[in-house]
């Protein structure tokens, strides 16, 4: 009876583990509550979630600028040059403001040297906007260009060509989060910005060590901003799933519009 009571202690010692490697993802909130955009205890609760966008066919917002078609629109020289030469796909987060919590996501494929734009989808960045310095519990998702390598959710692969790791129990989200946050982890596709690639999305390591943040992710969308992670709805998350292709090496060219542009 011993032996099998100390199996029992390990083996929930093990699944609390999981949840708690899963709750280090997408940062906890400065105002002390839950990780992955759940608002803290003095923050309002989320808004009404957006109705899901049309499929792949959509056309891209139409405030997202035009201009040469050799560079993603809305993208200044600074970060123009930080997109690698070859990478052939680029995930763009239009924010609304420096301190809003709203966006668009386009997604670009090059193709004869000109960047097209295949589908846009509305979308939600961090409560408190951007920043450029980000730092963990600030609320702002980071500005930057982020290489895009390694997904995973509790629900199974969708056909990615990213690696994928399935994991209910490090995916699910614990019993006490709202239900407007459940399946937030559903899909969830890493940003590498302060992390190790070639590691699954929940892996804690950051190399620019932990006050730097780390665990910001494209996942599903739960109607209001997140404490850095950029959230998409279902349809959009498998669609990128589906279509983001490491052999085009892939980036996330993320920030508010004026940001970008600088």
């Amino acid at each position: 009876m011993q032996i099998k009571s100390v199996r029992r202690a390990t083996a929930t010692a093990a699944v609390l583990g999981a949840v708690l490697a899963t709750l280090s993802a997408c940062e906890a909130a400065s105002s002390g509550g839950a990780k992955n955009g759940l608002p803290g205890p003095h923050t309002r609760p989320p808004k009404a979630a957006r109705a899901p966008a049309a499929g792949p066919a959509e056309q891209p917002d139409r405030t997202v600028p035009a201009g040469d078609p050799g560079r993603v629109p809305g993208v200044g020289e600074r970060w123009q040059a930080q997109i690698p030469d070859h990478s052939g796909q680029v995930v763009a987060v239009y924010g609304e403001d420096k301190d809003s919590a709203d966006s668009t996501v386009v997604l670009y494929t090059r193709q004869d040297g000109e960047w097209r734009p295949v589908a846009s989808w509305p979308a939600h960045n961090g409560r408190a906007g951007w920043t450029t310095d980000h730092y963990a519990g600030d609320g702002r998702s980071p500005v930057g260009v982020f290489t895009v390598t390694d997904a995973g959710g509790v629900l199974p692969d969708p056909g990615t060509r990213l690696s994928y790791e399935q994991g209910r129990d490090l995916y699910t989200p614990p019993h006490h989060w709202s239900p407007a946050y459940r399946h937030d982890f559903d899909y969830v596709i890493a940003i590498d910005y302060n992390r190790l690639r070639g590691t699954p999305p929940h892996d804690t390591t950051h190399p620019w060590g932990d006050g730097r943040g780390g665990g910001i992710w494209l996942h599903l969308d739960h109607g209001s901003g997140t404490s850095a992670c950029v959230g998409l709805s279902r349809q959009a998350m498998e669609y990128l799933l589906r279509t983001l292709d490491p052999a085009r090496e892939p980036v996330v060219v993320m920030g508010d519009r004026p940001s970008l542009l600088s």
